[in-house]
């Protein structure tokens, strides 16, 4: 596995685990689909809505904050991707949220911040 495959892998699991300390349920890991791929299905327990989760990890700044990679056409991936899924799964009357989890790595430590409903526009 290459170091940004095991950096992405770290990732995830870090975000897995700080969800279900929050009182999220994980649903599905990795859910792939023609329309494109979601890292996390979750629910949040708390507020009752399944949340569409894009987990992206980084060790430095060079290309931005981890959010920023999570551009238009991304965006619009896990859109259709969760379209899908919701279709696929028989799922009505919840509310839907589409979070990304921003992870930063460095001298093996880590820092993690959850944007909830970063996909909202404006």
């Amino acid at each position: 596995m290459y170091f940004k495959q095991r950096i992405g892998k770290l990732g995830e699991d870090l975000a897995y685990q700080y969800l279900q300390k929050n009182n999220y349920k994980i649903i599905e890991k990795n859910f792939t689909c023609r329309q494109g791929e979601i890292d996390i299905i979750a629910r949040d327990n708390r507020k009752k809505e399944l949340v569409l989760i894009e987990v992206k990890t980084r060790t430095n700044f060079k290309y931005g904050n981890p959010c920023e990679a999570v551009n238009k056409q991304k965006k619009k991936h896990i859109y259709y991707a969760g379209q899908y899924y919701i279709y696929k799964n028989g799922i009505k009357n919840i509310s839907i949220r589409l979070d990304v989890i921003e992870i930063y790595i460095k001298n093996g430590t880590y820092h993690l911040n959850h944007i909830k409903n970063a996909f909202y526009e404006k």
